[in-house]
């Protein structure tokens, strides 16, 4: 299971382990501006009793993104318009993000002869990146069952999104029916010691919880 110690990854993981005996995060320390989250991975994956992995791989080392380099602003949410409206993809895209932690997971699902990779991937409300959209996914499960041994051995890894086509309300729903933490989640892109309110990130976050009907508890 990837897990950023955002809301969709922890509700996500509560699936996961009510689903499965026994789950593996893995958290990217990858230069995140936002390095918060780690913290938060942390305390959600001992929350939910899952094991934690971190994995320190740079994506700061090239940059291109909001998240990952500093001379990159992170746009306000009421700044720019919406990738609903416009098409346009954000600044706070990583390159080849969900790529390179896709492959990631894969590496370490064989090494332990795991059967399915859970990503907390969403394509209703989100941000527009083109990594966590169905068809992404569809074709990364089928160039693993390609490249990896157990693939070809006829035991591909089943990548499951059970959050793909969820609102952000249902999210947050889903997330109080299972119990998980979401008290402890982090989905701030700034990564300072309150949430900003005005990033992508927090504008999804408040949205969900508003429509949803919920108070957020990290909030309290």
């Amino acid at each position: 299971m990837l897990l950023s110690g955002g809301l969709d990854s922890t509700v996500c993981l509560a699936i996961a382990v009510r689903d499965s005996p026994a789950v593996t995060t893995v958290t990217v320390d990858y230069g995140q501006r936002h390095r918060r989250e780690l913290e938060a991975a942390r305390r959600v994956a001992a929350g939910l009793g899952a094991e934690q992995l971190v994995v320190n791989l740079d994506l700061s080392a090239w940059g291109g993104s909001a998240l990952t380099d500093d001379a990159i602003a992170v746009p306000n949410h009421t700044a720019a318009p919406s990738y609903a409206a416009s098409g346009a993809i954000p600044t706070t895209y990583v390159p080849a993000r969900n790529l390179i932690f896709c492959a990631l997971a894969c590496g370490i699902a064989e090494s332990r002869d795991c059967d399915s990779v859970y990503l907390g991937v969403n394509a209703l409300d989100y941000s527009g990146y083109p990594d966590c959209r169905p068809e992404f996914i569809a074709a990364f499960q089928e160039a693993a069952a390609l490249g990896l041994k157990r693939g070809v051995e006829g035991r591909p890894l089943d990548f499951r999104t059970p959050l793909i086509r969820h609102t952000k309300a249902q999210i947050v729903g889903l997330g109080v029916e299972l119990g998980a933490p979401l008290e402890l989640t982090w989905s701030c892109y700034r990564g300072e010691m309150e949430p900003c309110g005005s990033c992508d990130a927090c504008a999804l976050r408040a949205k969900g919880f508003s429509e949803a009907g919920v108070t957020d508890p990290a909030l309290r």
